[in-house]
């Protein structure tokens, strides 16, 4: 069985492009930001895997999601190799999607994606009675 899951955070912006020919095929690239559980001197390790998905989630990606913001995808590992420019055989692996979600809140996605300076809300409003103050 090759079944890969995997909560991470976009590294950049999902990139998408479209296929050649007659049925052409939205297909979308990005890589996520993996932590390791294994910490060398106190620090943590992290993993940049390369993803790939295609057709209606690959538009949706591209639409959707940014960098920064942690997902959860599921998929299978695909190897490959490639003969480049100079001659030299590349190996290849990335995750090929079945499935992608949102990994945190839509606050949380608010609050990443807002920085102080920027901040224009008001807090006029603000009921100080509610429970969680």
């Amino acid at each position: 069985m090759n079944k890969v899951i995997l909560v991470g955070r976009l590294t950049k912006d999902p990139e998408i492009y479209y296929s050649k020919g007659e049925n052409a095929t939205a297909i979308t690239r990005y890589n996520i930001a993996v932590d390791r559980k294994i910490r060398r001197e106190s620090e943590p390790a992290t993993d940049f895997i390369p993803c790939v998905l295609f057709g209606r989630s690959a538009e949706f990606a591209q639409k959707y999601f940014r960098k920064g913001m942690r997902i959860a995808i599921s998929g299978r590992i695909q190897t490959g190799s490639y003969i480049n420019k100079d001659g030299v055989k590349i190996h290849t692996t990335e995750i090929v999607i079945e499935e992608q979600e949102f990994a945190q809140s839509k606050a949380e996605n608010h609050i990443n994606s807002t920085s102080p300076e920027n901040f224009s809300g008001s807090t006029d409003n603000i009921d100080e009675d509610l429970p969680f103050n």
